[in-house]
This record gives C-alpha cells, structure tokens and sequence, in this order.
C-alpha cells in the first residue's frame, strides 16, 4: 500500500510524458499510433497523405512480450487516435492502452468484434489478424474513426479503404484454392504456438501449437512427447517455426519424431505475430498472408501457384 500522499509513478510519469509531448511541434493531419504493423500497414495504404501511421512493435518483436519505451508513450499521449488489437495480445502495455481511451480514441480492434466470432470461451485467441475476412471487419472499425477525426477526408478514406479491402477478399480467394490441394490427411499445421486457430478455422487446417496462445507460457516435455507420437502416427510431413519465437520446440519435435524413425521436414518460418521487414514483400499484410500459405502448403504437399499477389494484383516474383 502506498503511505498517505505519496503519488504513483505511473501518475509521475504520465505528467512527464503529457510535458514531453508538448515541447515536440504538432504535425499537419493525423498522428495514428498502432500496436501492430498488421493494423499499421493496411491503415497507412488507407490514410495516404492525410496523417502518419505509426506502429510500435517492431519486425520480428514479439507483442505479447512488449513493454512500452519512453519514446513509445510519447508517441501515444501525443496522438489523435491509437489502434490495439486486444484480447491480451498487448498484455504488457494495455494497462497504458485502455488509460489512452478517456482522452483520445484508443481502439482494441478485436474486441470490437461480435463475442461468437473470437476463437476461445475462457481462454480468447487474439490472432484475429490470421482470417482476412475478420481483419477486414476489425480494420473497417478503425477507419470509421479515423473519418469521424478527419471528416474533410472521409470520402478519401472510404475509396481508399474499397480498394485495400477489395484486395483482401482476392488474397481470402487465392489462400483458399491453395489449401484446398493439400492431400486431406496432411492437413495439419504444427507451430509453434497457437497463433494459426482462425487461420486454420478459416482455410480447413487442423493447426497444433506448441506453446498455448501465448508465447509466455511455458512448453512442458509432456507437450513435445504428445506431439511427436501424432507426427508419427498420423505420418505428418512438416512442422513449422515462427519468425517471432525461438526455434528450439520445434526443433525438439524433428529429433523427437526421428528417434521414433518418422522423418519430419523443418518446413519453414511463418510470419504469426510480427510480419517482415517494412521494404519487403512480408512487411506488408497482404504478402505476409500469402508468405504463411504458400510456405505451409508447400511443405504439406500442396500446389503452389508461380505468381505472388502484390497490392491485390497477381504479379511474378523473380
């Protein structure tokens, strides 16, 4: 308990931070602070030149383990709107986040959805993002606030936002003719963690993780020992790694399923919680989507199509 007068350092803070932000010179048009680069990059493509779209959590960083920097709450007291995905994904900073909401728009976008639509009754799965049919309703949310701060670029928003959109329902299309040619009894996705449920709901995929929902959790020898008995009894071809978790379970599992004379591929690295780099392909949500399918049916026996969607157009790759 704090002694009588004492005053908290998260209230010290928060004056610091309010006295920071107001000696940094305010910019033309909106200030948007995300969490993630899966809401940043769709809402930058959406808000163009009328404001900048900033996102906190870093290629290959892990959201469930991110803890705010200083820069980081500067950033957010001076915002006009700021995104999260919610649903505990953000567990280290949404104290800060849901404080945000009494002064600004602070949206957690998942929870915006419909309860019957979130995968996990006491336990909910936050990978929403994984079904381009849901982050499209999750990002719908998200520009209808930004119209309301900048009604003068509504109109400009909405055509953007028909555009991208229109461009996720083509990736939601060709992910779906991709699984479909995975032989029936391959169809199992092995992660390692449980951040491919909607993914797998979605696209017809049993999906087993490792670790549970989240990548705090701990990964018992119990776990690996029951998954590599499934890998070898039902003859599963490949695991796969994630660019924001350590390799080792997965690892452990290719070992564990040679040592009982089954032969599983190290099938690749999946972008689940972060995506790629900013400049690359994966950096965006569109190719990060189709980076996971095309790996994933790939190495379960699957059809892989040449051409790479690329702004909701089919376009080669060299």
């Amino acid at each position: 308990m704090a002694r009588p007068g004492a005053v908290s350092w998260r209230a010290v803070a928060w004056v610091c931070l309010w006295l920071l932000a107001g000696a940094v010179p305010a910019q033309a048009g909106l200030s948007v602070v995300v969490t993630i680069a899966q809401i940043g990059e769709p809402l930058r493509e959406i808000v163009g030149e009328h404001g900048e779209v900033i996102n906190l959590v870093g290629e290959g960083v892990d959201p469930h383990l991110y803890r705010p920097t200083r820069s980081d709450m500067a950033r957010l007291v001076r915002a006009d709107a700021v995104f999260w995905n919610g649903l505990r994904l953000e567990a280290k900073m949404e104290a800060v986040l849901r404080d945000l909401a009494a002064s600004r728009p602070s949206v957690a976008l998942a929870e915006e959805l419909p309860p019957h639509r979130i995968r996990g009754a006491t336990l909910p799965d936050p990978h929403i993002w994984m079904d381009p049919g849901l982050w499209r309703e999750a990002l719908a949310r998200a520009v209808a606030v930004l119209s309301s701060l900048a009604p003068g670029a509504a109109d400009e928003f909405a055509a953007r936002a028909e555009r991208y959109f229109s461009g996720l329902e083509a990736l939601e299309a060709r992910v779906e003719t991709m699984t479909r040619t995975v032989p029936p009894g391959r169809r199992v996705l092995v992660t390692a963690h449980d951040a491919f449920g909607y993914f797998g709901s979605r696209f017809g995929l049993e999906v087993v993780g490792i670790q549970g929902l989240s990548t705090d959790s701990e990964t018992g020898l119990r776990r690996i020992e029951q998954i590599v008995d499934m890998l070898v009894s039902r003859n599963i071809p490949a695991v796969f790694a994630e660019t924001s978790v350590s390799e080792r379970d997965v690892r452990a599992l290719i070992e564990g399923a040679a040592a009982a004379g089954h032969r599983v591929r190290f099938g690749g690295r999946l972008f689940s919680d972060a995506m790629g780099a900013p400049d690359s392909p994966e950096g965006t949500y569109v190719g990060m989507i189709e980076h996971n399918a095309r790996t994933i049916v790939g190495a379960l026996g699957g059809s892989v199509p040449r051409q790479h969607l690329a702004g909701g157009a089919l376009r080669d790759r060299s």
